[in-house]
């Protein structure tokens, strides 16, 4: 895992439906007409991403509180990578 000095950057509001279903999430990608199933920590990435760029370290900073898990720096770090590959984030900065 790299280190986290990579700056993402959330699709626009407008760009993604967010809806809760359950244990799951699902997310509407407007621009690309995708709608993508997803699970924690998702939906509290993207709740933690406001509107600027955000540095990977803050994110994880931001949600090490809600999650007691090990390691979260790079599970956190991967669902950014995957949100990525998805469209639903954009790697602004490596």
């Amino acid at each position: 895992m790299p280190a986290l000095p990579i700056i993402y950057l959330r699709a626009e509001n407008a760009q993604l439906i967010t809806e809760p279903l359950d244990a799951l999430t699902v997310i509407y990608h407007r621009r690309s007409g995708t709608t993508h199933i997803v699970a924690e920590p998702v939906p509290q990435i993207l709740a933690c991403m406001g509107t600027a760029p955000m540095a990977a370290a803050d994110i994880v900073r931001c949600l090490a509180a809600l999650f007691d898990v090990d390691d979260v720096e790079a599970i956190i770090f991967a669902r950014l990578e995957e949100m990525a590959e998805l469209g639903i984030v954009e790697r602004v900065r490596a």
